[in-house]
């Protein structure tokens, strides 16, 4: 279990960052050969990523709703990711390839991706009682001052 932070944390303010929502859905569930490739692409980019820091990814998780899987991503820039998806030396290139030519548009499997510039000193994120998490897991956490009364 991870190490819980006990009162209020806060996600640093200071610095700018991309928000970048990536995901996918399975639209025909038994379709497992053209999804199958697809859900376990994103693992590998995503070791690929952690491994290199240099590649510009702060931080990433997972979340599943239904049939759709988003991955939250926050990045240095939306420069490094740019960089990182054009690489021919890189994952993502060949999975696109790969996606574009045995799923296309078809319909069988959706993917779909979303991607905010975030100024610094334009957000907040907060955190009671949590373990390292989220925004403040990926640029780090300071503490916070204690909730008053009616917060």
């Amino acid at each position: 279990m991870p190490d819980i932070d006990v009162g209020r944390m806060n996600a640093e303010g200071g610095r700018g960052f991309v928000l970048f929502l990536v995901g996918m859905r399975f639209n025909r569930l038994w379709k497992v050969r053209k999804w199958w490739p697809a859900f376990f692409a994103m693992p590998k980019m995503l070791g690929e990523l952690a491994a290199d820091p240099e590649l510009g990814l702060l931080g990433a998780r997972v979340a599943r709703s239904g049939r759709t899987i988003t991955v939250i991503q926050y990045w240095e820039s939306s420069e490094k990711i740019m960089e990182f998806s054009r690489s021919q030396d890189r994952h993502h290139r060949a999975y696109w390839k790969w996606f574009n030519g045995a799923v296309g548009s078809g319909g069988d499997v959706g993917i779909w991706h979303e991607l905010y510039r975030i100024e610094p000193d334009a957000y907040e994120a907060r955190y009671v009682n949590m373990p390292a998490f989220g925004l403040g897991q990926a640029i780090g956490r300071t503490p916070g001052q204690s909730a008053g009364p009616g917060e």
